[in-house]
């Protein structure tokens, strides 16, 4: 049984990145959001675009304004008007001034920007009542981003922020990493689909349910296998099938001791190397870890055999499965499993055996997160006070026991 530590950095040394040549697809801009970037991207355009007014005014020469009080104004003759995505018609001479809007290209000549609420119109002339600051008001070329440098680097998610960044470069066909494809599979001749009846001892299959639900909101593509019979053949091929289709398999149910738990047989049988057999975590204990290398593919098809019990399979998810997935999209940063320091609302113990997973809600409360423990018992087959989790309190081997008020590390899932 290994230590958290020990089983995290396995699985994620197993986990190479998509290459960004290979693993590469194009995709529109409208449907780049949440797909993590493969290439840098870059523009023949600067931002901004060209000079142009940062406040509605007048567009005029630094030199012809520059001792400007309300003692001594100047006055300026307007002659021409310019508002946003005009073309400026006249060049600024001594004396003169353009009215502007925000927005709006300079024209040639002027180098400021006099905000009209310090000026006075009088018919084809203004009147400047203060001095500005050389150069007021003028969004420089260039000045944000110049042509040919770097906009967007690879490997970050593409959000709202980066579509108005592509949208603005003229960037239409986005190169992105390919979203990786996920297996799913559960085991036991107990499980039923929730669409069938339910027989005394039978149960529902909910953990395909909710890994593909998981698997999605991580940014891959879910590919639900069905429930496989505890039959050593079915489950074999079944296994043999996702190893042919997936870049990582998921099964839940089969990894424990008892003589219907055929996976990690299966496993060696199929020729993968079977890194990690049990963890000492709480809950899920028996996480089975295993990498297939395959001549035909570029990288090694990762296996992952969860516990079936509900909370265990979803417990072990967040913890090495998720991260794993995100790792392997190609995202640079920020795929680790993400912990922060909360006040404990409520007490909890454990044995201090293994490292012991609570689950609850996280909060932000006046700058400091606080958690709060899930109402009902905190059991591994106990999968309906899970609803509204979105964070899971740690207790390393070692510690027994949370206080009221005491600070917890907890995961965010």
């Amino acid at each position: 049984m290994l230590p958290v530590q020990q089983a995290e950095e396995i699985i994620f040394n197993a986990v190479h990145p998509f290459n960004s040549e290979r693993d590469r697809e194009i995709v529109d801009l409208l449907t780049a959001t949440g797909r993590i970037l493969a290439q840098e991207i870059t523009s023949k355009l600067d931002f901004p675009h060209w000079d142009n007014s940062a406040m509605d005014g007048y567009a005029v020469r630094y030199t012809d304004v520059a001792e400007t009080n309300a003692e001594k104004p100047v006055k300026l003759e307007i002659i021409e008007e310019i508002s946003a995505g005009k073309t400026p018609q006249k060049s600024i001479q001594f004396g003169q001034a353009a009215r502007i809007f925000t927005g709006a290209m300079m024209p040639e000549g002027a180098d400021t920007v006099i905000m009209q609420e310090v000026t006075q119109r009088e018919g084809n002339f203004v009147t400047i009542l203060n001095s500005p600051k050389p150069q007021a008001f003028v969004r420089k070329k260039g000045t944000f981003s110049q042509a040919g440098t770097a906009l967007l680097s690879p490997g970050i998610s593409i959000g709202g922020t980066e579509i108005a960044v592509l949208a603005s470069a003229q960037c239409t066909q986005i190169p992105v990493y390919r979203r990786p494809v996920v297996a799913i599979l559960s085991t036991g001749d107990e499980l039923v689909t929730p669409e069938q009846p339910l027989k005394p001892g039978q149960l529902v299959d909910s953990n395909q349910y909710a890994l593909a639900s998981l698997v999605s909101q991580t940014g891959a593509i879910p590919q639900m296998l069905g429930i496989i019979p505890d039959d050593r053949e079915l489950l074999k091929n079944a296994i043999s099938q996702a190893l042919e289709s997936a870049d990582i398999v998921i099964s839940s149910g089969g990894v424990s001791v008892g003589d219907y738990d055929f996976v990690d047989q299966i496993l060696s049988s199929l020729g993968g190397e079977i890194q990690i057999r049990a963890v000492a975590v709480k809950p899920g204990k028996p996480l089975t870890f295993a990498r297939f290398n395959d001549s035909s593919k570029p990288s090694s098809i990762l296996y992952f055999g969860l516990p079936g019990n509900p909370v265990s399979s979803l417990v072990t998810f967040w913890r090495f499965v998720q991260p794993a997935i995100r790792k392997l999209s190609g995202i640079s940063q920020g795929w680790q499993p993400r912990f922060v320091l909360a006040k404990s609302q409520h007490s909890f113990k454990s044995d201090g055996k293994r490292e012991s997973y609570f689950w609850g809600q996280l909060h932000l409360v006046n700058g400091e997160y606080e958690f709060s423990l899930a109402g009902g018992s905190q059991n591994s087959a106990n999968l309906i006070n899970l609803a509204q989790t979105n964070g899971l309190a740690v207790l390393p081997v070692g510690e027994t026991l949370v206080n009221v008020g005491d600070w917890v590390q907890v995961l965010q899932v």
